[in-house]
Parts: structure tokens; sequence; C-alpha cells
């Protein structure tokens, strides 16, 4: 097994959500690109919901309130994809279409 071994925490500085990508820059000056699919409540949020987004702590993760999303940098770093199980996802997809 492969482990990630982090010399230091890497730490967002910036966020973009465009139709079909996560983009994030960190503070030493690296930017992530993600397929917007990996994380599907972001997938299907609404572009004012992506948008509205706040940096935890120094930058360490990032969370949408609205979408009830967290996502930890080191995790984008490591290429984690959302952990959520079909199902948690489909009764969320559910309670919004209420």
């Amino acid at each position: 097994m492969i482990t990630l071994a982090l010399e230091i925490e890497p730490l967002a500085a910036e966020v973009r959500v465009t139709d079909e990508h996560l983009v994030v820059d960190l503070v030493d000056g690296r930017s992530l690109s993600v397929p917007l699919a990996w994380y599907p409540r972001l997938l299907h949020g609404s572009p004012a919901e992506r948008q509205n987004w706040q940096l935890l702590g120094e930058g360490f993760a990032i969370e949408w309130l609205d979408l009830d999303e967290h996502i930890g940098i080191e995790g984008l770093l490591a290429g984690r994809r959302s952990g959520e199980s079909d199902q948690s996802f489909e009764r969320w997809l559910a309670m919004r279409e209420c």
C-alpha cells in the first residue's frame, strides 16, 4: 500500500467551481483541478450553491454549507473522490426535490 506523506499541510487560497471542474489554488502557488463528477453534491448543486463556499481553518478544507459538502485539501492531493455512499446521496437528492 502506498501512503501519501506530506512535509507540510497543503492549504487552499482560492476556489472556483465550473460546470465541469473544481479548481483549487493552493497557497504555495499550485492549482488542483478535479472533475466535478467526483463530488455529486457539487455536481447537482446550483451555480449559486457552488459559489457559496468557505475555507475552514487556514484553508485545510472547503465547506459548502448549502450542499452539506466538505472537502479536505489533503484528500484532493491524494486523488480521493467523495466517500459518500450511493444510498446517502440518493436520500440527499430526494430531500432536495421536495
